[in-house]
């Protein structure tokens, strides 16, 4: 993550994002920078806009805690059902004991 940091602070910046600053921002913040990490992200970024991509990558962001809530209410009803699977099965289990 710190390397999407150091990408992002380098932008905005108005700095040139390259393998030498990238690992210049990481040694300058105490870390040891991992070439092939570097190597991956500047692949990943090769013909990207970091401006335009921020812009367009913040619409769906906004909207993503909408989502969450939804999937908590799932969740609760998810356990719910299998509360009541789990004391269905003990009851069956119990009724072939008596006969």
């Amino acid at each position: 993550m710190e390397y999407i940091y150091a990408t992002l602070m380098l932008d905005a910046l108005d700095k040139e994002v390259t393998e030498e600053n990238l690992k210049r921002i990481i040694e300058a913040a105490g870390g040891t920078p991992d070439e092939i990490q570097i190597k991956q992200l500047m692949a990943a970024l090769e013909g990207v806009d970091i401006k335009e991509a921020m812009k367009t990558a913040a619409i769906p962001v906004a909207a993503a805690p909408a989502a969450a809530t939804s999937e908590k209410k799932e969740a609760k009803e998810e356990k719910k059902e299998e509360e009541e699977a789990k004391e269905e099965e003990a009851l069956e289990g119990l009724g072939s004991l008596f006969g």
